[in-house]
């Protein structure tokens, strides 16, 4: 009852207090692992089909503004769909850790980009560049999940490049 009279004056929790609602939240909203494994799979394929309809739509002659909006909110469901393996707050804190800090932010305005260039300003070419660039940095951000992947990537273009 004490707890609830000093929330409701607008008290702050003390520390124990704090830890045990975050215990208690963590605890109501657990998922088995079966579940997760299937919440993945189901939005990572939800992702990527939106992703090939948009493709689709665009060599159908559908419009770029179809195409711009299937494709990105196939990759931000994509990118949603591993909130379902490690937590919502685990992912945004991963998501902006120091080694995709920078990835994380070019795929986030790249999305917010395309979307502008295609509903907004409607320049088909702009919304294709970002789209591309989408694709490059989300690509980036993919790697950085996978040890020693980026670094193959470097030694690999380097070695292209060199020839």
């Amino acid at each position: 009852m004490d707890k609830l009279r000093r929330v409701l004056s607008g008290d702050e929790p003390t520390p124990e207090e704090e830890s045990s609602i975050i215990t208690q939240i963590n605890d109501m909203s657990t998922l088995s692992w079966s579940t997760r494994i299937r919440g993945f799979i189901i939005c990572f394929a939800l992702g990527i089909l939106l992703s090939i309809l948009g493709s689709v739509a665009l060599f159908l002659h559908r419009g770029i503004v179809v195409f711009a909006v299937f494709y990105t909110l196939g990759n931000v469901i994509s990118m949603a769909s591993t909130c379902f393996l490690m937590g919502p707050f685990k992912q945004i804190k991963k998501m902006f850790a120091e080694t995709r800090l920078i990835a994380t932010i070019i795929v986030l305005v790249m999305m917010v980009l395309t979307f502008i260039a295609a509903i907004v300003w409607k320049k088909a070419g702009l919304t294709l560049i970002f789209i591309i660039i989408q694709s490059l940095a989300m690509s980036w951000y993919s790697l950085s999940y996978i040890p020693y992947a980026r670094d193959a990537v470097k030694k690999t273009m380097s070695a292209i490049l060199e020839v």
